[in-house]
């Protein structure tokens, strides 16, 4: 086989305490999955159906400085728990959606909220907004065989050592297995996939030179400095 040009390197996040890294095929993204976060966004937090946006594979922000993308002078923070599949399929049972599961990690949303919300009101997607290089950062992923399928436990983040996004993985509306199940019937889920599963209430800016902090209970944390 020969390709024109020189095709894209696999995109793959590390496992924590493992040398092999888990590829990435699709990063799918759920919104408004917390209450809180959904009153705070201007919606009504009761049980709807679930809805979903995806970022690039190559969006994913592994290490070293996180660059303030441009166009935009309002990009803000989303902290979420990150789902790693280890297989997939169609229509799969809530009672079954764990055992596609590989593990679990600590992301970011990036959002870059001024271009999100031109969308919106003009009715057109969110790419702009969501699936900017870099729009992922994310730490190691730890995998289910050692920490089982957490239920409950904190979910915060720091900015430069202050608390500004804080809740608990039992306020999720829709619960990691739900989750699957109803993407499953959407689409054809696969090893690879990387679910993010939407963010707590707290949700604001950052800037060039802010440290932040990601935390899952049981995860490993996650640091991004701005630059």
């Amino acid at each position: 086989m020969s390709f024109l040009f020189d095709p894209a390197a696999p995109v793959a996040v590390p496992i924590v305490g493992q040398p092999e890294l888990f590829p990435v095929r699709r990063v799918y993204c759920v919104g408004r999955n917390y209450a809180a976060h959904a009153i705070e966004m201007g919606h009504d937090p009761d049980r709807e159906p679930p809805f979903f946006f995806q970022k690039n594979p190559d969006n994913i922000h592994l290490s070293g400085g996180w660059p303030y993308p441009p166009g935009t002078s309002d990009v803000h923070h989303e902290i979420e728990l990150v789902v790693a599949l280890r297989s997939g399929g169609v229509d799969i049972p809530v009672s079954e959606a764990l055992d596609h599961v590989f593990g679990y990690g600590v992301g970011l949303d990036m959002t870059r909220r001024d271009l999100q919300g031109e969308a919106k009101q003009l009715g057109r997607p969110w790419e702009v907004g969501k699936a900017f290089e870099h729009s992922a950062p994310m730490g190691g992923l730890t995998p289910s065989s050692r920490i089982g399928h957490p239920t409950s436990g904190a979910i915060w983040l720091e900015i430069d050592g202050q608390r500004r996004q804080e809740g608990d993985l039992g306020q999720l509306i829709w619960k990691v297995p739900e989750t699957i199940a109803y993407l499953s019937g959407l689409f054809r889920l696969a090893p690879g996939d990387l679910i993010m599963t939407g963010t707590p209430s707290g949700v604001g800016p950052v800037s060039r030179g802010n440290v932040l902090r990601g935390h899952v209970d049981g995860l490993e944390d996650l640091i991004v400095n701005v630059v």
